[in-house]
């Protein structure tokens, strides 16, 4: 198998996108990656991270999943994850620690909206998801619905509100951890002041 048939394996293999270890664990070395680089045959999304250079439609999760698996899917594209939301959010909305390293998002690919979150609270509600076929790390039900409240000011009225109406007609609800993520967020008076009229309506 010669070089270029190797690296198409690795990167169809690792689903779209391979890192330069990945590479060099099946023999290739990083003056071949290089070369195979320069030859237009493997193109850099980001440092150590490759795909194919004629594949172009690499699914936006499969990208994700590759470049930021410590990411965590929140707020606007959470809610449209859990069907709370019928718009359609233009970038993702994406969790990491506020210890994240910044150049470490710094990738054109994919257009994202970060929110840094203290480390006591990332994991919080962490779940996992599968969006169009990819699993990515995502906020549940309720740690969604405590993130409107958190980031109530960055949201549209008309988004927040028909996200609550929507989880509590969700039957998948679940409102002690609505509660108990409430308190830990500090958020638990706001929320509610709120659910309370909307539960008992």
């Amino acid at each position: 198998m010669d070089k270029k048939e190797t690296a198409e394996k690795i990167i169809n293999n690792a689903g779209g996108i391979a890192k330069t270890s990945e590479f060099v664990s099946a023999g290739l070395s990083n003056f071949d990656v290089a070369n195979l680089c320069n030859d237009g045959y493997i193109e850099r999304i980001r440092h150590g991270y490759y795909q194919l250079a004629e594949k172009k439609d690499i699914k936006e999760e499969q990208i994700l999943a590759s470049l930021l698996p410590e990411g965590i899917v929140c707020v606007e594209s959470a809610l449209f994850y859990y069907g709370y939301s019928d718009f359609t959010p233009r970038q993702w909305s994406i969790a990491v620690p506020r210890t994240f390293s910044r150049t470490r998002l710094k990738f054109d690919t994919l257009p994202m909206k970060i929110y840094y979150i203290q480390n006591s609270q990332y994991e919080i509600g962490k779940t996992e998801g599968n969006f169009n076929g990819v699993k990515l790390t995502v906020y549940d039900r309720e740690r969604t619905i405590c993130d409107c409240f958190k980031y109530r000011t960055k949201l549209d009225n008309e988004l927040f509100n028909k996200a609550l109406n929507a989880y509590v007609a969700d039957d998948k609800k679940n409102l002690s951890n609505l509660s108990k993520y409430a308190k830990e967020m500090r958020v638990y008076t706001k929320l509610m002041n709120v659910m309370e009229v909307l539960l008992n309506a």
